[in-house]
């Protein structure tokens, strides 16, 4: 069975499979009589035909190590998970845009992270590490087919 450890989820680390959500730096500018920064248009929301959608999740937290066995993507839009705790979680994906996915690589986000995967990304399931588990996801509601899963041969172990 192959082993990985997370990486810290940096933005540079986590752009070829999407957007880290996160408060950092000088805010591109300053609203609401000058009391609150604006991070401006940080995700690239991409959906083919459908609308966004604000979706609530309370998953189950999880423990390292993980066990990976299945990792799913969505064709026709991308989806945004932005945790409604300060509590760090995982996040698996996989390169490569084939039938399928290539290496898998794990993050862990920081308190107050949060992620919009790209259309088509190879991804492990929502996995908090702590209760509650809960996060808005912002996605694609629509007609079609938006969900692909693999199972993957050998499982892959997640490591602290």
């Amino acid at each position: 069975m192959a082993e990985i450890r997370p990486e810290p989820l940096t933005a540079a680390a986590f752009a070829p499979f999407g957007d880290l959500l996160e408060v950092a730096g000088a805010p591109d500018r300053l609203i609401n009589q000058g009391l609150c920064g604006r991070f401006h248009d940080r995700a690239r929301l991409d959906f083919d035909g459908g609308r966004a959608g604000i979706s609530l999740f309370d998953a189950q937290p999880r423990e390292l190590p993980y066990r990976l066995e299945m990792v799913e993507r969505h064709p026709l839009g991308s989806q945004a998970f932005l945790p409604m705790t300060q509590h760090p979680f995982l996040v698996i994906v996989a390169e490569g845009h084939d039938a399928a996915p290539g290496r898998i690589r794990a993050f862990l986000t920081a308190p107050g992270q949060g992620i919009n995967l790209h259309r088509g990304i190879w991804h492990g399931v929502l996995t908090p590490l702590h209760a509650p588990g809960l996060f808005a996801v912002v996605d694609r509601i629509g007609e079609g087919q938006n969900l692909e899963e693999y199972w993957l041969p050998e499982p892959v172990t997640v490591r602290d």
